[in-house]
């Protein structure tokens, strides 16, 4: 029985070794031929076709370039776009990766000499962010995609307002404590931290017909924060019942995670706190850089630099 053959043992470990990856200076790109060694590569370099391949390569050797390091492009880029779209990884590694599919593009092949040369060129067209340490290049892609985009500019938007709504909290204590010094209650010399009361300032949002938002983080797991609705019933001091806007949900709130709503120039609005409270007018304008508004009630005053928090809309039925 012969040797040799398709199963033959010599044969069979022969495939085995051509299904791996071989040495990378073995490999021409032009003919994407892998050869075994570097003899085999000697009678590749010397054959009709790799010669008829590297003839029409110099007559256009910039074309190849192109295109050998646009491929090289595309398939890295695919990588790190899985790989690190939300974190750094090792340029190194990712590499590894890819080089992993043997009908890979070789970097030799391509503009770039080094991996450092193709993740410089990765940070200044900015598709990636790319860092230097002890440990080597760390790149993170830079996702441009419009709906990754929108997401995060909305999660911006609700960080920064939450932070206002904390501000605005900050605000409104700093303004009692001077009234509170004004007003020769509070001897700065004595003064002592209390526990907080339900003041009757508090009770100003609560007036049938106001618009007013939610900021209550625990309620149905934050399902309700910072939604707007309209108080449509007074339970007792403190509460009341509010129609949500958006899910048409009836929730009862207690005024203390309740806060005052400003509208767009022009809207119906009710003085809650001061000289004028309970006197309904227009909203004119607001100053955003000092956090006060101007309203002209309807007796025909004008009320200049009012507070945020002095004011509340009111809803089209009200």
């Amino acid at each position: 029985m012969p040797k040799d053959g398709f199963l033959a043992p010599k044969a069979i470990a022969n495939r085995m070794k051509a299904k791996g990856l071989q040495k990378l200076r073995w490999y021409c790109q032009m003919c994407q031929k892998q050869c075994r060694d570097e003899n085999g590569f000697k009678c590749h370099t010397m054959s009709e076709s790799h010669l008829r391949q590297m003839e029409m390569f110099s007559e256009n050797s910039t074309k190849f370039m192109d295109e050998f390091s646009r491929e090289f492009e595309q398939g890295m880029i695919e990588i790190i776009k899985r790989k690190a779209r939300s974190q750094r990884k090792n340029a190194n590694e990712l590499y590894r990766d890819y080089i992993s599919d043997k009908q890979h593009f070789h970097m030799n092949a391509t503009i770039w000499e080094t991996l450092t040369d193709f993740v410089m060129y990765l940070g200044r067209k900015g598709m990636c962010e790319v860092d230097e340490t002890e440990k080597g290049w760390f790149v993170m892609y830079i996702d441009r995609d419009p709906e990754t985009l929108a997401r995060m500019e909305a999660r911006a938007k609700r960080e920064r307002d939450a932070l206002d709504s904390e501000e605005k909290h900050q605000r409104d204590i700093q303004r009692q404590v001077k009234q509170a010094r004004l007003a020769g209650e509070l001897d700065d010399e004595l003064a002592q931290p209390t526990e907080l009361q339900r003041a009757h300032d508090a009770e100003r949002i609560r007036i049938v017909g106001l618009v007013v938002k939610c900021t209550d983080k625990r309620l149905q797991g934050g399902a309700y924060y910072k939604q707007k609705g309209c108080v449509e019933k007074l339970v007792d001091r403190y509460t009341a019942h509010v129609r949500m806007t958006t899910s048409g949900d009836l929730l009862k709130l207690d005024q203390e995670v309740l806060e005052t709503v400003i509208p767009a120039a022009g809207g119906r609005v009710l003085v809650v706190n001061g000289a004028w409270r309970g006197q309904r007018g227009s909203l004119e304008a607001i100053d955003e850089a000092r956090f006060c508004v101007r309203v002209q009630l309807d007796s025909g005053q004008l009320l200049e630099a009012v507070e945020y928090e002095d004011v509340c809309k009111l809803a089209l039925s009200a």
